[in-house]
């Protein structure tokens, strides 16, 4: 089943990339208590997601903090090493959290996962957007297979 607004997100354990390597984040507790946007992109480093997906949040972040967001994260099901090197690489580093969802655990505890085993990518989280309240779903934002309009910084922005 889909997750949908007003329902709470799973408790899953997500991996980020710190000096001291990687450490798991607790979904529970990262989302308590503040307002996260938070967005899936289908892989690290992949076309639409590193030319237009991630850069967009990057640029609209003090946007999205001056209408309430307390933190930006971008999910991938990636490893943490990769998920590390594409903040870096990307200048993302202070603006966006990179979620690891490496098992694609988050991706299906949401039911918004994707095959993309056609392009040697196996199963993958879809490209979609949320704001998450204390951890309540406020807004979810769902792509179309191949489409980019919805899951964008510039449309989460009207919603806030």
């Amino acid at each position: 089943m889909t997750i949908a607004k007003g329902d709470t997100l799973p408790s899953i354990t997500f991996s980020t990339m710190t000096e001291n390597g990687p450490e798991p984040v607790n979904s529970a507790e990262y989302f308590a208590g503040k307002t996260v946007a938070i967005f899936s992109v289908p892989g690290a480093f992949t076309p639409t997601c590193s030319a237009k997906h991630l850069p967009g949040f990057i640029d609209k972040a003090e946007e999205l903090t001056a209408k309430g967001v307390d933190e930006i994260a971008c999910t991938a099901v990636n490893d943490p090493f990769v998920m590390g090197a594409w903040s870096k690489s990307a200048g993302a580093e202070g603006k966006v959290k990179m979620l690891a969802d490496g098992n694609g655990d988050f991706a299906k505890a949401v039911g918004l996962t994707m095959d993309g085993s056609k392009f040697g990518l196996g199963t993958r989280g879809q490209r979609f957007s949320m704001i998450v309240k204390d951890g309540v779903v406020t807004e979810l934002n769902v792509e179309a297979p191949g489409d980019f309009k919805v899951s964008s910084a510039e449309y989460m922005l009207g919603q806030l």
